[in-house]
Order: C-alpha cells, then structure tokens, then sequence
C-alpha cells in the first residue's frame, strides 16, 4: 500500500498513520492498547507468541477500548479519568499526517484529515486521563495529565490554518499546565506525564501571535527548572533518574533547542550540549546509550529485545531506558534476577542510578519507540543545521566537501570538481621521494605526503622531508611505528591496539612532524598506517582534531607495493590502465590516488617511475591537482 511514495523521509509515519485507523476505526471508537503484560513469557518472535491470554498459547490476544472508565482484568486497575490523553494524541497525528501526505498522496491525506476533528471533539467530550492496563505486574503506563495532549491538537489545527478559534482553544487548554509537570516537580512514575515535552507550548511560543511571548516564558521555565537541579552534577545532568530517563533526557534537549531557535537565548545550550553528550558517553558509565553507536565506542551490545536471542541481531538506533534511581530498581527485584548474568559497569554503579548493559534488564537497558523517534527528531535537526553549515562554509570556501565511506574515513574532497589529490605515504622505503618531487615540480603540481615516525626520525630521509616542506607540500601523520590498527581478516571493528595506544602512536608520530618543522596547527588530515582502519580509529582521530583520509574506491595504484612472487601482483602498466579505465566508467572527481614511494627491492617495476605519464594522462583528460586543503 502507498509503495510508490515510500522513501527514507516517509516510510516510517506511513507505517504508523496506516495502522492508527485501526486503532480508530470509527469516531469514538479507539483503542490504545494490544495484549498486556501476559505476554511476558520470554523472547520470542511475533510469528511465534505463545502467550496465553485465556484462549490457549498464541491464539489472540486482546484489544482494550478507550472508554474513559477504569480498567483491569485482575487485581491491578489503572486511574483512568478519560480519554483525552490518547484521542487528543490522535487528532493532532491525524491532522499532521494529512498536511505530510498532502501533496505525495492526497486521497490518503483526506482519510487522515477527515479523521482529525472527531477525534479532538472525543476528547474534550472526555477530558481527563487514559491509562494502560496490566495484569500479572503492577507496572502499567500510568499517564496522568491530559491537557496538554488537547492543547496540541488545537494548537496544530491552528498551525496548519484551521481558524483563529483553535488558537483560543490552545490557549485555554495551554494555561492550565504550564509547565510540563516532571521538569518542574523533578520526579514522575511510568510515562506519568507524556509526552515528556509539550511541543503545544513551542506551537504558541513560535507563532505570530500576542501570545507567543506567554508561552515561550512558559518553556524557559521549564529548562530552568531543569538547569536549577543540574548546578550539583558534574555532566550538568538536572533530569530525574526515573524509568525511562533518557527520554527525558531527549525531551529536555528538544526543548532548550526549540526555545534557542525562538528566542536566540544561549542560556540553555551548555545544558543542552551536556545533556546531549549524556547520551553518547559523558556520563558516569562512559557509555553511549544508543544500540550500536557510535561505532568503535563503548554502547548498549546486550540490550533488552528479542531480536537478540532469537536472531542473533541487535537494535541499532535504539535509545535505551537509561539509568534509573537504585532504590527505584529495587521496585523491580521480582523480575529482574541478578543471578541471570553479570552485572555490567558494577564499579560504576556506586552513585544514587544504576545501569546495567544485560539482556535482563528491562528497567534500564530496553530499547524505546517513543525516545528512539524523539531522538531521531532532535538528531534530525542538527544534520539539517550541520548540512546549512557546511554549505555555507563551502560556499565561502573555509572547508571542502567531503564524501565518507561507511567508517567515517575521507574518500573524496570536492567531488563535483575536476581536482585530484596526490598522496604519497612513507615509513622505512623512501627510495623513490627524489623521483616524485623532481616529477611534481615540473608540473607545478604540490601534493601530499603522509610520513610515520619511523621515516622522520630516519638520517637518510631528513633531507629530503625538509625539501618536502619547502616545496609547500602538504605533510601529514601516517603513524609512528606504522602499526596495524585493525585486523585484515574477520570482524574489522575488533582493533589491534587500545584507543590509547592508538592516541600515543598518533601523538608521538605528531611530535616528529614538529620535529622536522611541520606546522602542527595546519595538520589536519591523518592516513593510518598501511591505509588500514576502523571506526575506533575515526573516532580517537578525531578526539585529536584529526580527520581520516581514506583512498578513493576501484582505485588500484596501491597495490604499487606488490612484488612478483605475490599472487596479488600487479605491474605499473596494470595499475595505469586501470586507473585510466576507471576514469573512463565513473570520472576521478576528487579522488584520492596513492603511489608508494619506497617498496621492496624485489619490485623492480616500479608505479613511482611513472608519475609523469600518470600526470600527462589525467591533465590531457581535463583534470587538476591539489594538495589536501
């Protein structure tokens, strides 16, 4: 259904906005919830649910209607008062669903708008609260405000140009909480007050109305609630430790960036850069908590989902649950069992929150929907700023466009240009450096040289590095011991060195560049050792200022280190026309091409020698060469 407008952009909400009719298939007819705690009776596929909800092992499970009425089937009953809390969160999805598929499908934009207005009638026919149910465990999601969720289905028809009557209803509705409950009072039970981030307040606060200046004093207070609590905690961390506390996290960074984006107010960006930073790592545990990111970091690997047990596979993306208030988790004693694993991070677990990286925790390391989107939003919206950036930057030529391959090395500068970038990488063998500077002087051509430490420090070579320099090429790391980072064989990702070692062969191979009187403030790009790496090697360049240089992919010119008793010989003349056959399938735009300039004596042909037949080739084919910018 509607498979011809799926992209990245909306393939996501369309799969939510194609169920939610289900869950309303009729005005006032809603459900908010499929199945219950029942289903607890380990992991498992969907395909394969065995859970018994009095129908025998996986057949059915049950439907609960939103009725504004307590439930509950057994000892346990939620504080339902109403339904507005879940049909106020449908009508402002309905109404926004339409205005995104408008123009990609209109006919499914109209079912979605025709929905909207019912939907927010329901709930102000039934104001108050919808909570979930529960039936073996005390644990349901315990919402308790609702105004809130009317007030931002008002506030959207309002945005999208329903009439002015909406705005007077968003108000009236807005004023009754004005600032959303756990940033004020610092504590919450399960999803007490949800969503964590009133966005009907941003709605208000940003429009041309007299009364944006009301509502924007309204999130400022909220943030500096926040920031009030966090002047004790070294991470700048005001958030309370409750279930689910990264996504409150996420909430309060959603926040302090919608009001800077209103007011231009820096007061909440250092908390908001430390509460983000929480998230990947500047926290007590040192761990992002994000599933499989960033890569080479230290993340969630055993995170609380099926998909581990039963197909080996993780979640990536997924925000965790976060770490939650120790005597909060002894709540959950009964059904989480330290004697199912090890504790993880114990060392770290001695403050007033834990966390536990096992499978066996649900209270802190689940993977959640609802803070996995929240997040996506917030992340969102700094690659759209970084992207505004970088054209700018571009645009008045203070920094090149990049292309990246998957591990976040450079493989190509400035692709839309005709420029290519000669790289020469050196450790012991500089047999061939003379050769290759005398060869790019005649053209005029300046390039760049990537030298270990190994090569700087080496008599014979220091000569010629210093005529390196004079010559204005570019002069960059390559290693100092020219050690092998991450395996040729096998899982990549598994580095050879630890992040320090790693740091220390960078650093000491840098001090040899000062040495030999390379200007480290114009260092910035970094080819490791063998040209071989991982993500970890990314990331500690970077911690360095340093960024990866990568080679251009379906180039061959490095297998110039070949010799002719390796199967995987190549001769100068293969490797050129290659190379020329490369460029005539796909173009060399900003390639990066690498020629060793020191190999085996047993390799007596030798691609260095041919430099200026490469050159002649490339520039009568219409292109230029640089140094690295």
């Amino acid at each position: 259904l509607h498979f011809e407008i799926r992209d990245t952009r909306t393939e996501e909400p369309l799969d939510a906005l194609e169920f939610l009719p289900k869950m309303n298939p009729e005005d006032k007819v809603m459900f908010n919830q499929i199945a219950d705690d029942r289903d607890h009776v380990g992991f498992r596929l969907p395909v394969n649910d065995r859970a018994d909800y009095g129908w025998g092992p996986g057949k059915g499970r049950p439907v609960y209607f939103i009725t504004g009425e307590r439930q509950g089937l057994a000892e346990h009953i939620n504080r339902t008062t109403g339904v507005a809390s879940s049909a106020g969160k449908f009508a402002s999805a309905f109404a926004m669903g339409a205005e995104l598929f408008k123009e990609l499908d209109p006919e499914f934009a109209s079912q979605m708008k025709a929905k909207a207005l019912p939907a927010y009638v329901f709930a102000e026919e039934k104001p108050g609260n919808t909570q979930t149910c529960c039936v073996v465990s005390p644990y349901f999601y315990e919402e308790d405000n609702y105004v809130d969720d009317i007030q931002l289905a008002a506030a959207v028809f309002h945005h999208l140009g329903a009439g002015e009557e909406w705005l007077e209803k968003a108000d009236y509705w807005g004023q009754l909480e004005e600032v959303t409950p756990w940033m004020e009072l610092g504590r919450a039970r399960h999803y007490q007050f949800y969503p964590f981030v009133n966005l009907g307040h941003y709605y208000l606060a940003s429009s041309d109305t007299p009364m944006a200046e009301k509502y924007t004093e309204f999130m400022r207070r909220g943030l500096e609630h926040i920031r009030q609590r966090s002047k004790d905690c070294a991470f700048m961390n005001g958030v309370p430790f409750m279930w689910c506390s990264n996504n409150m996290v996420v909430a309060a960074v959603t926040q302090a960036d919608l009001y800077n984006r209103i007011t231009g107010d820096e007061t909440y960006c250092e908390m908001e850069a430390s509460l983000r930073d929480w998230l990947f790592g500047c926290n007590p545990w040192g761990t992002s908590m994000i599933v499989d990111f960033p890569k080479g970091g230290d993340y969630p690997e055993r995170p609380h989902t099926s998909y581990l047990p039963t197909l080996g596979k993780s979640t990536p993306g997924g925000l965790i649950d976060g770490p939650q208030l120790r005597e909060r988790l002894k709540d959950h004693s009964q059904y989480i069992s330290m004697a199912d694993g090890v504790e993880s991070y114990a060392p770290f677990n001695q403050g007033v929150a834990l966390y536990q990286d096992e499978i066996w925790d649900y209270a802190t390391n689940e993977p959640t929907m609802d803070g996995t989107a929240s997040l996506s939003y917030y992340l969102a919206r700094r690659e759209s700023e970084g992207r505004k950036e970088a054209l700018w930057l571009r645009e008045n030529d203070i920094r090149p466009v990049t292309e990246r391959d998957i591990r976040g090395g450079i493989i190509r500068i400035n692709p839309g240009s005709r420029e290519i970038y000669l790289t020469f990488t050196a450790d012991e063998r500089f047999e061939g450096g003379r050769t290759v500077l005398e060869t790019l002087k005649k053209h005029g051509i300046r390039a760049s040289f990537f030298l270990t430490g190994n090569c700087l420090r080496n008599p014979q070579w220091q000569e010629l590095v210093q005529e390196i320099i004079r010559q204005g090429h570019y002069v960059g790391p390559h290693g100092d011991k020219h050690l092998l980072y991450a395996p040729w064989d096998g899982d990549i990702e598994k580095s050879l060195v630890s992040p320090d070692s790693l740091r220390n062969d960078i650093a000491a191979n840098m001090a040899e560049l000062a040495r030999a009187g390379v200007d480290l403030s114009q260092v910035r790009w970094f080819m490791p050792s063998y040209e071989h790496f991982n993500t970890e090697t990314v990331r500690v360049a970077a911690s360095m200022g340093l960024e990866v240089l990568h080679l251009t992919p379906g180039i061959l010119t490095r297998a110039d280190y070949t010799t002719p008793d390796m199967s995987s010989y190549k001769s100068s003349r293969e490797l050129i026309e290659q190379l020329i056959d490369l460029e005539k399938e796909q173009g060399l735009k900003g390639a990066i091409v690498l020629i060793h300039p020191g190999v085996e004596a047993s390799r007596t042909d030798r691609l260095y020698n041919y430099l200026n037949l490469i050159i002649r080739k490339l520039k009568s084919r219409g292109y230029i060469f640089n140094r690295l910018p």
